[in-house]
Formats: structure tokens, sequence, C-alpha cells
């Protein structure tokens, strides 16, 4: 933590006054009011004493919220340019306050830093900055804008951040508590030259009976006022378009205040039609959650039951509550979820209970979850019931063996074998699912009676992630009737002893100095859980893994920063997979850095 000193929250986007000695083209005070300004880091509040007046800010990182971002602008007085504040909302949408866009000088963004002086970052261009259509002047209300940037921007943890609409219009009522970010100024004058990121906690207080007399009037059904008559805590120049949080979402993006900046803080107000707006313009991203289930294997007496851990990733979206449920459960067997539901990037136990009448046999479950917008993901979970009856005309299916392990590029054979049921000999066609990228099953012949057996040969491409995959193979009958028998197929890449297999997707990338770039690894092998490391990155470069540990044959995004100090040249850089149990493989990857001589903060 900073030792405690003066300082006050703004909002992120710069931002002009509204002074009677310095007037704006359509901004001006009504008659009898006084003057107001908005937080444009440009902006300089007029003085009233010769003292600090503002204080009780709090230093804040990215992991704290981390949808926040900077606003820079070309031209701009405050370090790195630094002119508003901003909220990523989607891939390539930032959430920011319309007047943001008024200041003059070329805008772009930086994210990912707690401080702008530190260097580095992941920086963007803007595309387009459309602001509401009902907009004029920021103390007229409307004003918000949302912004378009060239690149996607890496959300930590994919933690988008979330937006009020009219559906939450509650959320922002007086007597609540507003949490706002911002990268602006510190002190009156901007002596320190502070760029850090900042947090406060505001009071939202009742807008038509305090927060009047200023500008061109407070408006509630298009502002949210917070914070103190006094500004004895305060947003300042530099925090424009920066977030007023409440139960986790933006209700208002900072916009104005009087011009001393020593009295309540005006946010642009989201539960209305304005964040309906917002939402138009941002979309509604689809999450891409992912769900699995380790092991994804089980074996059961009937009569009996067996558990497994269904696991699951966060998508884009962010964190969100996933329902859970399961199907292709043999006769007689229940599946029972421990939570039913759960917030993605967390656990749930899954027990399938059996009764003493489940037929034997192995048995394809799916496990399904369903996020709140609907979107689902699957998980397979190979069951084999042994010791229970057989249903009398069911025919069945097995592999010898049931698992195989091939090399990306080779192929591997196992033989597909069937016995009749009691009602006699039937003829089978057979086909298999679940195969990895750039793999097919050839089966030889492609159907056969029951009682005999085939030959499935799996054949890989050099393409083929390294992995561990439940492959179905199904059997169905003249009548209809289908079985299934699961393979246990396991593709491996290049690794040290066979012991773990490492994939690079690519696996090499050019970048300039102080840019990013971006690659997959996925990791099988050994037991356990796999955990990330690499090595042999040049100076003031950060390899971030996400997550920083797998499971067999799972994945994580790479995100690689590098600084503006980097070294050009060409460099090997090893990732390695290690497991719980001591072994490890590597894979390199090739990067390439750049001197920069482009778009860069001023």
């Amino acid at each position: 933590m900073k030792r405690p000193r003066p300082r006050g929250l703004a909002p992120l986007v710069a931002a002009a006054m509204l002074l009677p000695l310095l007037p704006l083209a359509g901004a001006s005070a009504a008659p009898g009011n006084a003057p107001a300004a908005n937080y444009e880091g440009d902006t300089v509040p007029t003085r009233s004493d010769a003292g600090p007046l503002f204080h009780n800010g709090q230093s804040a990182t990215v992991d704290e919220f981390p949808g926040i971002i900077a606003g820079i602008r070309e031209g701009g007085t405050r370090p790195q340019g630094q002119t508003c504040t901003g909220s990523v909302v989607a891939p390539r949408k930032i959430l920011i306050a319309a007047h943001c866009a008024d200041a003059q000088g070329e805008k772009s963004f930086v994210y990912g830093l707690d401080d702008l002086n530190a260097g580095g970052g992941f920086r963007t261009k803007v595309v387009e900055y459309k602001k509401h259509p009902k907009y004029v002047n920021f103390d007229q209300g409307y004003d918000v804008a949302v912004v378009t940037t060239a690149d996607d921007i890496p959300v930590r943890g994919g933690k988008y951040a979330q937006f009020a609409t009219s559906a939450d219009s509650g959320l922002a009522a007086p007597g609540k508590n507003g949490l706002g970010f911002g990268y602006g100024k510190k002190d009156f004058d901007d002596n320190q030259r502070d760029v850090t990121l900042d947090k406060a906690t505001l009071p939202i207080v009742n807008g038509d009976s305090v927060c009047q007399g200023v500008g061109a009037g407070f408006k509630s059904a298009t502002m949210i006022c917070a914070g103190y008559s006094d500004g004895r805590t305060t947003i300042l120049p530099g925090d424009s378009g920066g977030p007023l949080i409440v139960d986790g979402k933006i209700v208002g993006v900072a916009s104005w205040s009087r011009s001393d900046f020593k009295w309540y803080s005006v946010y642009g107000r989201l539960t209305n039609d304005m964040g309906d707006w917002v939402k138009q313009q941002v979309g509604s991203p689809q999450s891409d959650f992912t769900l699995g289930a380790s092991p994804s294997s089980l074996k059961v007496a009937a009569g009996k039951y067996a558990s497994t851990t269904v696991t699951s990733v966060a998508g884009s979206g962010g964190a969100e509550n996933v329902t859970l449920s399961a199907s292709g459960l043999p006769s007689g067997a229940k599946a029972v979820f421990q939570p039913t539901s759960i917030q993605s990037g967390s656990n749930a136990k899954l027990t399938v209970e059996t009764a003493t009448t489940t037929p034997n046999g192995t048995y394809s479950v799916t496990v399904t979850g369903t996020g709140t917008g609907g979107k689902t993901a699957t998980a397979t979970v190979s069951l084999t019931v042994e010791g229970g009856n057989q249903e009398p005309g069911d025919f069945t299916l097995g592999l010898s063996p049931s698992s195989l392990k091939v090399a990306a590029g080779k192929y591997g054979s196992t033989t597909v074998t069937s016995a009749s049921g009691s009602g006699g000999p039937d003829t089978v066609s057979l086909s298999a699912s679940g195969l990895p990228g750039g793999a097919k099953a050839v089966f030889q012949p492609t159907s056969i009676q029951t009682g005999s057996n085939a030959k499935l040969t799996v054949e890989t491409a050099t393409t083929t992630p390294a992995g561990t995959y439940s492959v179905t193979v199904t059997g169905t009958g003249t009548g209809g009737k289908t079985v299934t028998t699961t393979l246990s197929l396991t593709v491996e890449g290049d690794a040290p002893g066979g012991d773990v297999a490492v994939r690079l997707s690519p696996s090499s990338a050019s970048v300039q100095q102080g840019f990013f770039a971006q690659f997959s690894v996925t990791a099988s092998g050994g037991t356990g859980t796999l955990s990330l490391t690499a090595t042999g990155n040049p100076a003031g470069t950060q390899f971030q893994f996400n997550p920083r540990s797998v499971g067999q044959g799972g994945t994580s995004t790479v995100l690689v920063q590098t600084g503006f100090q980097t070294p050009p040249g060409t460099y090997q850089v090893t990732v390695k997979a290690t497991t719980a149990d001591g072994k490890s493989g590597t894979a390199t990857f090739t990067l390439t850095v750049t001197r920069w001589g482009g778009f860069g903060v001023v």
C-alpha cells in the first residue's frame, strides 16, 4: 500500500471546464447557477482556497476491477497523456462518458496497469467513438458513449464489466453506496503527476433535493448524484467516464461537478434507457464457458455409486451462473449434482447412483451446463456398469484394448467386439464420435453381425492437438436400437521421454516493443493437473498463463506482454508443463520482438 495522501477520484475521460472566464461552446450555466466542469484530464479546478481540497481516495489495482481501462489523448497535459477512464464491457467495447470524445487529439486506450508511469500494458486505438444520440453537453444529460477499439482487449480472467439497464431501475436509489475507480488527479494542481489507479466509496444522494444550483441543473432522469456537499471524498479531472459500481454493476459514468470540485460528483445514469442504449451498442457478448470432468470415466457395480468432479472455466463474458444436468444415463441410474448450479470457474461433485437392475455396459453420459443467457456447454463421462442384468434382446459392444496412445500424425488400432442379446443375431452398423480435430475413425468392416468383431483404426494428423479424448463407438441395430462403448484416446505431441506432451498454437509470434502476442498451450500426460511456466523470455517481457494450471488435455491462453525497453531480437522461450507427480514436458515458443516505431503513448 502507498502511504496516505490527499487525493480524489474523478472520471477517466478528459473534459473541459465551464467557467465564467473560459466558456465552452454549447456549455453555459443556468441563470444564477454556479459554473460546472467535467472531469476531463486537462480541466483545472477553480480555487476557493489554497489548501488541499480532495482526499480519502484509496490505492487500487486492476485485479480489483478487471474491466477498468485508461483513456489516453495525444496532446494531453497529464503524464502519458492520461485523460479519461473507461470500463471494458466486451472484447472491443469500452463504456465511457460522451464528453471524453470532445477534447482534441488522437485517442487511444491502455489496459492492465496499476500505474501508467510504469510503462507496458496493452494498447489499442479507437475505431469509433459513438455518443448517445441525445447528448449535447455534459451538464445537460445523456453523457454516455461506447467506444469500439481496433483490437480485442485481454481483460484478466475474461471478467468484462457488467453494466445496469432499465431492468435495474432501483439499483442506484439514494441511500446506497457506490464504488468509483479512476486514474485521475490526486491533488489540486496535479503536482504529484500521479496516474495510479484509485478507488473511493461514494454515497448516492437525492440529487433532486441537494444537487441543484450548478451548471444547467441536475436532472435525475439522466444523472446520479453521489458524494458529499463539501467534496470531502470526490473524483477529479482525469476520472471522466469512470464507473460508479453498485452490487457488481456499473450504474453510472463520471460526468461533472461544480467547477471547484468541492461539491457532489454527478454521474451519467445507466439504470434507464441510457443503459438500454449501451446494451444495444455492445450487444450480448456470447459466453464461451467450458465444462470438463475429472476423472472422465467411471466404473461402478450395479447397485452402487461412483463420483467425479465437474470442472468449469469462465468464458469471455466473465463468471456466470451455470445450471447442471445429465443425460444418456442407463435405466435405473440417476445423476446427483452437489451443488446443482455453480459459478463458471468453480466445480461441482457429480455422483452417479445405479440400481441392481441397471444393465451392464459402457455408456456415454453427457453433462450439460446452461448459462444465464441460455448458452450451453457439455462434457462427457464414460460410465461402465458391471454385474447388472442385461435386458432381453440387448446386444453389447466392447473394445480390446479400450485405450489407445498415438503420436500426432500416426495411427492406432483396437478391436470392436460384440455379443448377441437374447433376441439373437443382429446386423450392427458402427460409427464413432468425440474425435479430436484432424482425426478420423476407420472401421473394417463398417457393419458386423453381433457375435463377430471389427477392427477400428484411429488416424491422426500432425495438427491433431495433444490430449486425452473420450471417443464413443456406437453400434446401431436393424431395429434402431443403439449400444455404445468408449475408447480412451491419448494423442501425444513432442515431449521429452514421452512423459508429458506439450503443444503450442501458434508456436511463434512477432510483436513490436510495448505490445503483446497471444497463443495457447495444451498439455497432457502424467497424473493430475499440470502447472505451466515459461523460461528464457527476454528482459521486460511477461508470460501470463490463464489459467496457470490445467487438467489433463486442458488448454491455457498465454498473453505475452513486451515492454518498450525489451531488446529487439528473436528469442526461444521454453514453455514447460509439470504434473503433481513430477513428470514434465516442454515446447518452444519463438518470440520475435521488433523495434517500436508507430502508435504508442505520448
